[in-house]
């Protein structure tokens, strides 16, 4: 049973972020801190896009019609950035022998946040979003051997957000007026774009919400699932079993990301109950990944976000004492 976290963090310091995580985790990540400007997950994202320019609107970003060398400002200083911490996550980690993670958001939740040239949402033009899912796609894969590169010892694992594949799904995504919504993705179409990204490199699909679209995330070949313990329905919890007993990694995120900080006991109960309520095999929840519930942006403050972190291996000897009982 191992730890790690989902990405984001308070704060502005990569160097003492970077430090942190590969002494407070067992699957060491690149931190996302969005506090910076361009430090966010969709700002990271179209950083790593190939093949297509965005620039930074107030309603958010939008691609630009021209090709990469048409880049925007904005988009190019996103770049620098990851750069930039990328020669961080260099210098701390290059004799590093392990699992290490890096996050990218994934092709359904982007393209339900970029807009098109002339307004809208890419998710609004099938051709647009599959033109805007391959070059994400052949971004990562040179995001991946890159980062392979700068840490040689490093067995990569890619996590892809997708907290708004729910939406996009269930047709809830507004349109640009806001009187209508986008037509509804099925999960057949679903799976086409997420399986660009299962390939790169041991892929965990993260969805916080009461029912993740699991059997999609399995189904594009992710090794792996990053849920939020605490708002999984009933229906949701049996996909989790369908799909751990099939072999699939359960990330569990059992630590609340603000509010008061619990006890291990107090952490893992929910998690040690379903489990035992869907008659689970105990050994396999020797295999879980313990994580905070979700990103921890939005933590007070770096110290706090740091006992969150320090929390995950005393919640693995409980869960772990659960499993052996």
């Amino acid at each position: 049973m191992t730890t790690t976290g989902l990405g984001s963090v308070p704060g502005d310091d990569i160097r003492e972020w970077m430090r942190a995580v590969l002494e407070l985790v067992d699957i060491p990540f690149l931190p996302e801190l969005p506090a910076r400007p361009y430090g966010d997950m969709l700002s990271r994202t179209v950083a790593v896009l190939t093949e297509l320019a965005a620039d930074l609107q107030p309603a958010g970003w939008r691609l630009t019609g021209g090709g990469d060398a048409r880049a925007s400002l904005d988009q190019r200083r996103a770049r620098a950035l990851l750069q930039e911490d990328l020669d961080v996550l260099e210098e701390y980690a290059y004799e590093y022998e392990g699992p290490l993670k890096i996050q990218v958001t994934g092709p359904w939740t982007l393209a339900a946040s970029i807009e098109r040239p002339r307004g809208d949402k890419v998710l609004a033009d099938h051709g647009a979003r599959r033109d805007l899912a391959q070059a994400l796609a052949d971004g990562v894969q040179q995001h991946v051997a890159e980062v392979r590169k700068r840490v040689p010892g490093a067995e990569l694992v890619l996590q892809v957000d997708e907290p708004g594949l729910p939406a996009v799904l269930a047709g809830a995504v507004p349109t640009a007026s806001g009187w209508s919504k986008h037509r509804s993705v099925d999960g057949p179409g679903a799976v086409e774009l997420l399986s660009l990204f299962t390939t790169a490199a041991p892929t965990v699909v993260h969805c916080c919400a009461a029912r993740p679209p699991i059997e999609v995330f399995t189904k594009s070949g992710a090794a792996g699932i990053a849920v939020d313990v605490s708002l999984l329905n009933n229906a949701a919890w049996d996909q989790v079993a369908i799909a751990t007993e099939a072999g699939t990694t359960l990330y569990a995120g059992v630590v609340p990301t603000t509010g008061p900080i619990p006890e291990p006991d107090h952490a893992a109960a929910p998690l040690v109950r379903r489990w035992r309520e869907l008659g689970l095999d105990p050994e396999l929840m020797k295999q879980i990944v313990i994580t905070p519930a979700c990103g921890l942006a939005a933590a007070p403050s770096p110290a706090d976000a740091r006992t969150r972190l320090e929390l995950l291996r005393r919640i693995v000897d409980v869960v772990g004492e659960a499993a052996d009982a």
